[in-house]
Formats: structure tokens, sequence, C-alpha cells
């Protein structure tokens, strides 16, 4: 199929290239999707759509920003755009509650940030890192309910 590609299409677009970068991207996505399913599972909003898009996305920009801008300057300011980008949607998943006494989604928002990084490291193929964060970010989610429900259920204790 690649051949057939090459024939027709192959003065206007590199078919080994778009074989490449649908791999990266499919890594990306792969590594964002334990994340998603522990927030999916916990309920909290964003998900097994949100986590994925955002490792996909951020993965896509930053494997245009290196085929587009090399090893130029511009690459640090285009990624720091891409990170400033990822903190805004993860803003809009924090919510604070009427009475101000409640704010959520801070998980949520350091996960999709966390995600973001997951994208971006994939495209500089540096597997080892993404690897890292994402499974640092799923135990951090995973443990961290845990020992949140004992901390609280230790604050219903003492209110008794």
């Amino acid at each position: 199929m690649i051949e057939y590609l090459n024939n027709h299409f192959g003065d206007l677009i590199n078919w080994q290239l778009v074989s490449k970068n649908l791999i990266l991207i499919c890594v990306a996505l792969l590594f964002s999707l334990p994340i998603a399913y522990n927030r999916e599972t916990r309920s909290q909003g964003a998900g097994l759509r949100t986590y994925p898009l955002v490792a996909v996305a951020t993965c896509s920009y930053t494997l245009l920003a290196l085929d587009v801008l090399g090893g130029t300057d511009g690459i640090g300011k285009y990624m720091a755009g891409i990170v400033t980008g990822i903190g805004f949607i993860g803003g809009g998943a924090i919510l604070k509650s009427n009475d101000d006494s409640k704010i959520t989604g801070l998980a949520n928002a350091a996960s999709i940030w966390n995600t973001g990084a997951i994208g971006m490291a994939v495209a500089w193929q540096r597997f080892e890192i993404a690897l890292l964060i994402a499974i640092l970010n799923f135990l951090i989610l995973r443990i961290g309910f845990e020992a949140k429900k004992v901390v609280n259920d230790n604050d219903e204790d003492l209110d008794q």
C-alpha cells in the first residue's frame, strides 16, 4: 500500500514519515490510557477521551514543530506555547464550590499537564521519560486516592 501511495502521491507526501509519526502518536495515546482509565473510573470529568486527545495533540504539535523549526531557537518558544495551552485546558478542570470551601479538579488539571508532557516526550522519542511520567502519574492517582480516603476518614473521626 505504501508503494502505491508513493507512486501516486510520493511527490506530495512522505509516506515513510507519515508511518513514523503515526507510530509515535499511537505510542503517546497508549501511554496516556492508564491515566485516562483511572480518571474515567473515578468519575472525574475528564477521562478516556480527554487525556488521550491531549497526548495525541501535544505529540502532533511537537512533531510539527520539530519538522518545521528543526533545531532553531523557535522550538523552545513553540514548546512553551504548547505547555501554556495545556495549562489553560487544565485550568478549566479546576472547580470551586459556591461556598468557597472546596476546590476540586486539581488532580485532573495536573494529570492533563502530565499527559501533555507524555505526548511531547514521545515526539522527541524520549520514551523512557514518557513511560516514567505515565507510570508515576498513574501511581500517584491510584495511591493518592487511597491515601486521601484514609486521611478523610481520620478527619471525620476527629470531628466526632
